[in-house]
């Protein structure tokens, strides 16, 4: 299994950014694909974007393409989420998933 960690989290004002953090331990990472799910108040899960193993191949849910950029270190066993332009529906806690299906612990975004 592969252990998650997230951070980077915060309260940011519309039209700001976040930079989310995902770390991982655990042998076979750089061998798995990746995502970011989030989950807002009262909703479902939404897959917010995806990343290949080797980083080469990328997808984002239409309500964040062009403002999320997703991007992975596998020699530092780093996922990234570069969060622009935010907005108070992308308010939500987000969670690093790997392609074994672990989940890291989810870190709070909320955008006002």
């Amino acid at each position: 299994h592969v252990q998650l960690v997230e951070s980077g989290g915060g309260s940011v004002q519309a039209g700001g950014s976040l930079r989310l953090s995902c770390a991982a331990s655990g042998y076979s990472y750089s061998t798995y694909c990746m995502a970011w799910i989030r989950q807002a108040p009262g909703r479902g899960l939404e897959c917010v974007s995806g990343i290949s193993w080797s980083g080469d191949s990328t997808n984002y849910a239409n309500s964040v393409k062009g403002r999320f950029t997703v991007s992975r270190d596998n020699a530092k066993k780093t996922v990234n989420l570069q969060m622009n332009s935010l907005k108070p529906e992308d308010t939500a806690v987000y969670y690093c998933v790997s392609g074994t299906n672990d989940w890291g612990q989810g870190t709070q975004v909320t955008v006002s």
